[in-house]
């Protein structure tokens, strides 16, 4: 299988499993991630997720033999774009592990996450223009707003790589860790996640996640009405509880 789905507790480990190929994106890839993804979506019992590749090399974008013998269509999928997630509507919190090389469409899908933690010898890259080509798999759009436009701007059109210690100086990446721990570190960020109220965190998520592209007086609004969906579930009023009571909150998801 290219994707492997695990789960421990109320975490989702989703993990590219093409290290032959650099973890290159192929059909497989992105049909496989779309499906881990809707399952994750879907269920009430995962709070959080992790995206992991198997190998030294995060992802490596698209395969380009899968390219060269005429299946570019499969490198995407209706719901998720390239890769299955790159244009992906989600819920839930996603952090992405780059322990190794992230570039061309690999950088993209890290940067479709919500958040990154990277190992001490990652690298970022959109080599794109040096095959003139166009990095059109979300990092015109996202990269921008992660680090600000002129680093953008010299990452796009150089297409020179940078580090993990850089990524995290410009705060594109949230932690660096020695690379052989960053699974193990993006699943205890994961843990620290679900061990708040998964309906809120769901909303928080949401509403931050909109900060870029729609109105302010749009936002106020429907965090307002957030406010009010939350405010009538259980588990708000299982968490005031708990904390007179002094003991951990038992979140239901509803």
């Amino acid at each position: 299988m290219a994707i492997r789905f695990e789960t421990d507790d109320h975490i989702a480990l989703i993990t590219i499993d093409r290290p032959e190929a650099r973890n290159a994106v192929n059909g497989a890839v992105a049909s496989g991630m779309e499906d881990a993804l809707n399952r994750y979506e879907q269920s009430d019992d995962l709070w959080c997720a992790v995206l992991a590749a198997n190998g030294p090399v995060f992802c490596a974008g698209a395969d380009l033999k899968e390219i060269a013998a005429g299946n570019q269509h499969t490198l995407a999928t209706p719901d998720g774009g390239f890769g299955g997630i790159v244009q992906r509507k989600r819920t839930k919190p996603l952090i992405a592990a780059v322990a190794g090389t992230a570039v061309a469409g690999g950088c993209e899908i890290a940067l479709a996450c919500d958040m990154i933690v990277a190992g001490d010898e990652a690298v970022f890259g959109l080599p794109e223009v040096k095959r003139s080509l166009v990095a059109v798999a979300g990092a015109l759009i996202r990269l921008p707003r992660a680090v600000g436009m002129a680093t953008a701007m010299e990452m796009l059109l150089t297409g020179e790589p940078i580090t993990s210690e850089r990524a995290h100086q410009l705060g594109l990446v949230n932690k660096v860790v020695p690379s052989a721990d960053t699974v193990d570190a993006a699943k205890e960020l994961a843990r620290k996640i679900a061990e708040n109220a998964p309906l809120a965190v769901q909303a928080t998520r949401n509403l931050a996640a909109r900060a870029y592209v729609e109105p302010e007086n749009d936002l106020w609004i429907a965090g307002f009405e957030e406010f009010v969906r939350i405010m009538q579930s259980e588990d708000a009023k299982e968490g005031p509880r708990a904390f007179i009571e002094k003991r951990a909150p038992e979140w239901k998801a509803r």
